[in-house]
């Protein structure tokens, strides 16, 4: 009687997960979130100090905290500018947010403003 009383109360539970899972399988993944661009850029924005600047080359270095969208730790390294004419206005010890990415194996900076 135990095994009866059991295997029903399993088809009960099974029953809807029957109909219900086949049905979730069968529709179409949601498309992932938007975020807007610039709030997500900004989330990924790394804090930093200019040690060097090479405005013939396009080069930076800048020591700098976690680089999170790239899960890179906190280290003193050489970027290149997406833009050269971003490096402008910059001078050695100058405080900057930027944004960092991978291009064609090389960290690029894509974006940079000052930060006080």
């Amino acid at each position: 009687m135990k095994t009866l009383y059991t295997s029903a109360l399993a088809a009960l539970i099974a029953l809807p997960l029957g109909v219900v899972l086949p049905a979730v399988a069968q529709t179409a993944p949601a498309a992932a979130p938007t975020m807007d661009m610039k709030m997500s850029e900004s989330a990924d924005m790394t804090e930093g100090e200019i040690r060097k600047v090479s405005k013939d080359t396009g080069k930076l270095t800048i020591k700098h905290g976690e680089i999170k969208n790239l899960d890179m730790p906190p280290m003193t390294m050489v970027f290149t500018a997406k833009d050269p004419s971003m490096l402008e206005n910059l001078a050695v010890g100058d405080k900057v947010r930027f944004l960092v990415i991978e291009e064609g194996g090389k960290m690029v900076v894509a974006k940079l403003q000052p930060f006080k």
